[in-house]
């Protein structure tokens, strides 16, 4: 069985056509989807721009991130969630659009940009924490952040218009 035939089982399973048929589900959580994804990709960009060096000089990262990283996180939640359910009900259509395959690949590469940043990069935060301009390595996680999330948003809203 190939991947867009599995895409395809899972958009025609009954779950996928009522939410995709649904005069209010699909619309309800296409809006619940989008108010997350600017719960959680502003609050990135927010953060991101710390990293960059741009805003709250005066406040350290660590600071920053504490203040709100169970923000980001729960509008990740929300927005996986959301997405998940609009995947499902439109898989088949996903797996073939071009967007789709571009958003895809932008959430991947933003996966591993978040988990080395998490991983390797914050370890050392006890060097530049303070630093009102972190060092090269913070600010291209930052930058790498903002431009993948941007492609990330982009390609969805392209991909819907495909439909």
């Amino acid at each position: 069985m190939s991947l867009l035939e599995i895409c395809q089982w899972l958009q025609d399973t009954q779950i996928g056509t009522e939410i995709r048929e649904s005069i209010w589900v699909f619309p309800v959580i296409e809006g619940i989807h989008v108010l997350a994804l600017a719960i959680s990709v502003g609050i990135v960009y927010y953060f991101d721009l710390r990293l960059l060096g741009h805003n709250m000089r005066r406040q350290s990262i660590s600071e920053v991130r504490n203040q709100i990283l169970p923000w980001a996180i729960a509008g990740f939640v929300i927005m996986v969630i959301s997405g998940g359910l609009l995947f499902w009900a439109q898989a088949a259509k996903a797996y073939v659009s071009i967007f789709g395959k571009i958003k895809f690949v932008a959430l991947v590469l933003a996966l591993i940009n978040i988990l080395a940043y998490h991983g390797i990069t914050e370890t050392t935060i006890a060097e530049w924490d303070k630093a009102p301009v972190p060092p090269m390595k913070v600010r291209m996680a930052g930058l790498f952040s903002i431009v993948l999330w941007t492609v990330v948003i982009a390609a969805g809203r392209l991909m819907a218009y495909t439909f």
